[in-house]
């Protein structure tokens, strides 16, 4: 039997029968019951890129073999995959525990993810170790040498975009390319403050949305719940800042323009208003050309993986039309090819 990715089988599925394995951590399981009062096992499944929630009815061989599992278990599952109104189903589905060596091929993730991520990695390096201001460079340094690891695991969002263990990584990245060439193009922006903001911006999700170190399990947090990513994306940095400002090379900074406070100041700002709007979380709104950019091209970024997602696993409705995938507002239609190339 095929195995695949649970990215892969929601790209699959179809309303015909097909048989796949998939290799995942369990993160939850629970025991619900119908509207009928029928009890099934409601499980969430999640691996390196993807989720998936799997349901167990009492009445077939997989209720008991799920039952027997708990959460944080790494299991395999062998089923023939619908897809239906109610989402990517398996009919005669067996499951069992994953060997050791098993677990580890889960957790690395797919290679092309893995490569993905390493170069994502590796451009935020480069464009911190390029800042000018050396301020803006030692403190970006100084985040990556004490969090690097656990950014690695963060992701960029519970659901919607960059949903995965790794994502807030694609997410920076791309931000970083973005604001880089928004500056070619606007050379009034002050590019090393924009580019430590948009790598500053979601700092405090390595606290609200991060991965156990051995698992896909996004376990909820006080500081998460508290505070929130923005005001715990603030009190990180400013902490840096002033451990930054005490180390030695702090010393050749007196007397640089703009002076060192004031560059903390804008940089909290571009953290405190990322979101734009009141309405969605800011404690403040943009005020600065740099605070918007970082704000558009923040949304900008996550729309668009929100698109690639939604063709990989939206039902098709006509010839290039299908469902609305949420959070985006309308249905999808397949983006026109690029000149002298076919669509796919």
């Amino acid at each position: 039997m095929e195995r695949i990715s649970i990215q892969q089988l929601k790209q699959r599925a179809q309303a015909q029968p097909q048989p796949f394995e998939i290799h995942a951590q369990l993160e939850t399981i629970s025991v619900r019951t119908s509207k009928g009062g029928k009890p099934f096992l409601e499980a969430r499944l999640a691996d390196a890129a993807d989720h998936l929630v799997v349901r167990a009815w009492e009445d077939t061989a997989l209720y008991p073999a799920l039952g027997n599992l708990a959460g944080g278990d790494f299991v395999a599952l062998r089923a023939s995959w619908t897809r239906s109104d109610f989402g990517v189903e398996p009919k005669d589905a067996s499951a069992h525990v994953l060997s050791a060596e098993e677990i580890e091929a889960v957790l690395r993730g797919p290679e092309e993810l893995r490569r993905r991520q390493a170069e994502d990695y590796a451009a935020i390096e480069d464009f911190v170790r390029d800042m000018t201001d050396p301020r803006l460079r030692g403190l970006g340094q100084l985040y990556l040498e004490r969090f690097g690891e656990r950014f690695r695991r963060t992701a960029a969002a519970r659901n919607y975009h960059h949903a995965r263990r790794g994502g807030l990584v694609e997410h920076v990245a791309q931000m970083m390319r973005s604001a880089n060439a928004i500056c070619g193009v606007y050379p009034a922006l002050n590019r090393d403050l924009l580019l430590t903001g948009v790598l500053f911006h979601d700092c405090g999700k390595l606290w609200e949305n991060v991965y156990q170190e051995r698992g896909f399990e996004m376990p909820y947090t006080e500081v998460g719940e508290l505070l929130g990513h923005i005001p715990a994306g603030m009190e990180l940095a400013n902490r840096l800042w002033r451990d930054l400002m005490e180390s030695p090379a702090a010393a050749a900074w007196q007397g640089q323009r703009p002076e060192s406070d004031l560059v903390r100041l804008h940089l909290l700002h571009l953290i405190g208003s990322h979101h734009g709007e009141y309405e969605f979380g800011s404690p403040v709104l943009p005020r600065t050309p740099e605070a918007a950019a970082l704000h558009y091209v923040d949304n900008l970024d996550a729309k668009l993986e929100m698109f690639t997602q939604g063709y990989a696993v939206a039902a098709p409705l006509a010839k290039n039309v299908f469902e609305r995938v949420r959070p985006l507002p309308a249905n999808l239609v397949r983006p026109l090819p690029k000149f002298g190339e076919e669509g796919t």
